[in-house]
């Protein structure tokens, strides 16, 4: 883990970023209780699709699909290419089918979020930092069986060096600017979709700047 956590270096950047999507399964939603689930549905398909438009890699997982269930449609539709790996171990970081993917990648700044946080976000992120991965933890894109467990794991991975972080939070630090128009344009369908309100003021904005090129016109 670097012990870096202040100055522009302390921020995400998508090219050393690796995003871990862990089990959002039925089986886990079935005793989500920490958020409304179809919250965290939407935060995890946004963040997805905000990998996708910077082009992070992104490693999707399961646990005894079987039993728990496929990962859910609007994830696996971000990328209809890709098979979770399905792990029957409960720590992923222990599946050297995920690890070895990360760790040919050679990129430090791993993105998890899973459900549930107090089991499958916690014991990968503990496991990961302890081999000196900087770990930002979505905390809007994971959820526990309680309100209390979510609080009680944020707490204790932010102890052992997390970085909590929100989806619209990576959205923007991979961003960073926006001038940089090619990914800019694209996370506008992405806000569109995903943004709630944000959606909502920019679908307006939208509207206002089509009205008043149809004024000129």
């Amino acid at each position: 883990m670097s012990d870096n956590k202040t100055g522009l270096k302390a921020l995400l950047r998508p090219e050393d970023s690796i995003l871990v999507l862990i089990d959002h399964q039925p089986f886990q939603f079935a005793n989500l209780n920490s958020h409304e689930p179809t919250l965290i549905i939407n935060n995890v398909v946004g963040l997805a699709k905000t990998a996708k438009v910077f082009e992070v890699p992104t490693i999707l997982t399961t646990v005894i699909e079987e039993r728990g269930g496929y990962l859910i449609k609007g994830l696996q539709d971000v990328f209809p290419e890709q098979k979770p790996i399905d792990r029957t171990f409960i720590n992923t970081w222990e599946d050297p089918k995920v690890t070895e993917l990360v760790k040919k990648s050679g990129r430090k700044q791993l993105i998890l979020a899973a459900l549930w946080t107090e089991v499958c976000l916690a014991m990968p992120t503990i496991h990961a930092l302890g081999e000196g991965y900087d770990v930002f933890i979505v905390t809007d894109a994971s959820g526990g069986v309680s309100a209390e467990s979510h609080d009680m794991a944020v707490r204790r991975l932010v102890q052992a060096g997390a970085v909590p972080i929100t989806w619209m939070a990576v959205l923007a630090e991979w961003q960073r600017d926006w001038a940089r128009e090619k990914t800019a344009t694209a996370l506008s369908s992405v806000l569109l979709e995903h943004g709630g309100a944000t959606a909502v003021a920019f679908a307006w904005e939208m509207q206002l700047l089509a009205k008043g090129a149809s004024a000129k016109a």
